[in-house]
């Protein structure tokens, strides 16, 4: 299935969404709450409506699961086990409604065993990351590649504390085992600033689908490595929220998870 997508096609398709739907309304839309209290904003909704019709257009035969779209129906397209599009139409909509240009398109072609497809866009940057599952990852037809990580201590990474357990986020308040810290506020965006190696980890607590479904495969082709903040698999296909370690070098990888290890069990759960 995977091999008859037209990945330039669906590239283009991300940019042409961003032009008439996104860009135009950065800093002019208003938003509104969800029940569950994140924002959404028409360009939202219009993304991923626009984004849909496309492709059901071109592939008839891949139904589309995203975010704006009510959980039950997420659940019954996942259920029925053909390959699916997952879509984030507008990632970083805090950001994209506050002003702060750091937000993106995501979109994953996934099948029973995982991502075989990945397309990430940043519009304010211009940057169209792709990846192919065998065929590597790519930041405007640039390859990514590993990158070796400094020692723990000395890494610059990505922490979303908001998402962590309170007792992991205050362990590593009190001991920082890592130089700094930042958090951009967009996950697929995070996913691939990691791929390209502008940081060297990533921590966060509780990712939907549509967040990693994507920038897993980015950051895995150019050579990286991720899993739950208890070391297992990411799952596939799970609407649950899961926590994420991610890192480029996975010799860093190794490091987090024995700080991790010697910590308190805690960690493993998730803030309700």
């Amino acid at each position: 299935m995977s091999n008859t997508i037209d990945p330039q096609w669906v590239g283009d398709l991300l940019r042409i969404c961003a032009e008439r739907f996104i860009l135009p309304r950065y800093l002019t839309v208003a938003a509104s709450a969800k029940p569950d209290g994140s924002i959404v904003t028409s360009a939202d909704i219009d993304s991923q409506n626009f984004l849909q019709q496309m492709l059901a257009a071109r592939y008839p035969e891949i139904p589309l699961v995203g975010e704006e779209m009510p959980a039950e129906e997420q659940a019954a397209i996942l259920a029925d086990g053909r390959p699916v599009w997952c879509l984030d139409p507008l990632d970083g909509t805090s950001n994209f409604a506050a002003g702060v240009p750091v937000f993106g398109i995501s979109l994953a072609l996934l099948e029973s065993s995982g991502t075989r497809q990945a397309w990430i866009y940043d519009p304010v940057r211009r940057e169209l990351f792709l990846a192919q599952k065998g065929r590597g990852a790519f930041c405007n037809g640039q390859p990514l590649h590993y990158r070796q990580a400094p020692a723990l201590r000395s890494t610059v990474g990505v922490v979303d504390y908001k998402r962590l357990s309170r007792s992991l986020a205050h362990r590593i308040m009190d001991e920082k085992p890592f130089h700094s810290q930042r958090n951009f506020g967009s996950c697929v965006l995070e996913w691939c600033w990691l791929a390209a190696g502008r940081y060297h980890f990533y921590l966060h607590g509780a990712q939907q689908l549509w967040d990693r479904a994507a920038g897993t495969l980015v950051l895995l082709e150019a050579g990286g490595i991720c899993s739950t903040l208890d070391g297992q698999a990411l799952p596939p296909q799970a609407l649950a929220r899961t926590s994420v370690l991610a890192t480029l070098d996975p010799a860093l990888h190794g490091e987090w998870r024995q700080w991790l290890e010697t910590g308190v069990p805690e960690f493993q759960k998730l803030e309700q």
